[in-house]
């Protein structure tokens, strides 16, 4: 049952764009929110003008940036968007009374606004209205919960269009700030797990063991998901991690779709949670639809998943690559560590009999985490005879982190 915020001490909605060129469509856009009962906050961030429209100024936005104003109203165009980004994002880190964020344009106003979107809590309802929308929205959205909403029409003018379409998305903003999921009263501690398709019997059996004490949030290794992961890690809400699934850092070095960056683990070494991980589905490449796979890739062992996903075999040569980088990464982990060595298989289809079972690759992987690993008191690889999958190794991996979690 949703629990209504009225009565209640209510926070604002703030509506955010460039007055210089979407004045009408913004306020338009806070009329319809403010008709629902909530205050409303109208923030310019163009840099040409739009000033009278706005309840805070662009240069009240600019005066957070760094180095000032100056550094904002420049003339150049695309530098001036870009600090601007950079004070909006520092501006609304300091509000205290932001209960929603609604921004609407094209893609100079989108890829302004959304890194201030995306620095807010997650839960905080976020709609950016783009026109963008139906491409790739990645940059938009991140690791966040940003609600993206196609206008069909341009962000320019009001029309029969336009009006239907930015009131949708204004009354999305309205109904997710005026009701509110009750608050949780669980008391478990959150863990988070990581999970592919191909790693979920170990990850399910993982839940299962340890649900009655922790409230486990599962991601999706995709990229974003182990982003969002790491999101969560940084923001100290989470008890511990289980990230059997790294399957993202295959994507990263050798160029699949589905890469989490370069600083995939470094959440674990700044908070120090007690963490468990895996080589899960180190065993394969993501792409998209089998035509879209890289043409110097098309000898190599492919699996077609499903008909968004093709997946590839990795090598001897990049196993090796992956491990270490691995490896060097939970080198700067302080906190303890456990990594397990799944030595029979790191995915369902990496299974004796399988479609990717490739005992030279998996060798050359758990030697590079072999030798790169620095292990002490703190951080150990342990080697188990057992397919990922199995459920002798769910159950070893909840008891490495029952043993480390203090």
């Amino acid at each position: 049952m949703l629990e209504t915020m009225k009565g209640r001490s209510m926070k604002k909605a703030y509506v955010i764009g460039t007055a210089d060129t979407k004045g009408p469509e913004l306020a338009f856009v806070r009329d319809l929110i403010s008709k629902t009962g909530l205050e409303t906050v109208l923030v310019n961030v163009g840099t040409r003008g739009g000033e009278d429209a706005a309840d805070i100024t662009a240069a009240e936005v600019a005066a957070s940036h760094p180095s000032g104003p100056s550094a904002v109203f420049v003339n150049d165009r695309g530098e001036a968007v870009m600090a601007m980004s950079d004070a909006l994002l520092r501006f609304i880190q300091d509000r205290d009374d932001v209960g929603g964020v609604i921004s609407l344009g094209g893609s100079g106003g989108s890829s302004l606004v959304a890194p201030a979107m995306q620095a807010l809590e997650v839960g905080i309802p976020k709609v950016l209205v783009s026109t963008l929308a139906s491409g790739d929205v990645s940059a938009f959205v991140g690791a966040s919960d940003v609600n993206i909403f196609h206008p069909v029409t341009d962000v320019q003018g009001l029309n029969r269009v336009s009006r239907q379409l930015l009131g949708n998305a204004a009354h999305a903003l309205a109904g997710m700030m005026n009701y509110t999921v009750p608050v949780s009263v669980d008391d478990r501690r959150a863990l988070v797990l990581s999970m592919f398709g191909v790693t979920t019997p170990a990850v399910q059996s993982m839940v299962g063991a340890l649900e009655d004490e922790f409230d486990c949030l599962v991601f999706h290794a995709t990229g974003t998901g182990g982003r969002a992961m790491e999101l969560l890690v940084d923001q100290g809400s989470i008890s511990g991690v289980l990230d059997i699934t790294t399957t993202e850092v295959c994507d990263m070095i050798v160029g699949g779709v589905l890469c989490a960056g370069e600083d995939r683990f470094d959440s674990i070494a700044r908070s120090q949670v007690p963490y468990v991980g895996s080589c899960g589905a180190l065993d394969m490449v993501n792409f998209w639809g089998r035509s879209t796979v890289p043409e110097q890739f098309n000898e190599r062992n492919l699996y077609v998943h499903n008909a968004q996903i093709t997946l590839m075999r990795t090598t001897a040569e990049e196993c090796q690559k992956i491990g270490t980088w691995i490896g060097n990464k939970l080198n700067k982990c302080d906190g303890d560590v456990r990594f397990l060595i799944p030595l029979k298989g790191v995915s369902a289809l990496d299974i004796e009999g399988g479609p990717f079972w490739d005992p030279a690759a998996n060798d050359a992987l758990f030697s590079a985490l072999r030798d790169t690993v620095q292990q002490n008191e703190k951080r150990k690889l342990i080697e188990l005879d057992l397919h990922i999958n199995d459920p002798a190794f769910a159950a070893a991996a909840v008891a490495e982190f029952k043993a480390i979690d203090k």
